[in-house]
């Protein structure tokens, strides 16, 4: 009965840990829609119409410094906490992999 209990008890856990790292997934302040922005811990249904709003008015949000300052009611402090909670201004594109069989002399340079 104990081992039962034990295998419940993990098997709980693991989909409790599952869940958890889906909420602490990355959402991206330019292209999020309500819902995305509200699962972030910090952002209401008010900050976030207040923020796809700004962002439909006058574009993407270009740093953080951009959001606080556009955004009513959502200063540096709190940008920095959503950004800790998984919200990210702009996503980055993946770097160009260099071509199958590409040598290292066929590569572009680095700057």
């Amino acid at each position: 009965m104990f081992k039962t209990l034990l295998r419940r008890g993990c098997v709980a856990a693991a989909v409790w840990m599952s869940l958890t790292g889906a909420a602490m997934a990355a959402v991206d302040v330019n292209t999020a829609d309500a819902s995305a922005l509200t699962s972030v811990k910090g952002i209401g249904p008010a900050t976030a119409k207040n923020i796809i709003d700004e962002r439909t008015k006058h574009g993407p949000y270009k740093s953080a410094a951009d959001l606080a300052e556009r955004v009513s009611g959502v200063g540096t402090k709190s940008v920095a906490r959503m950004q800790e909670a998984g919200l990210t201004i702009g996503a980055k594109a993946a770097p160009a992999a260099a071509p199958a069989g590409a040598t290292a002399a066929q590569r572009p340079a680095k700057r």
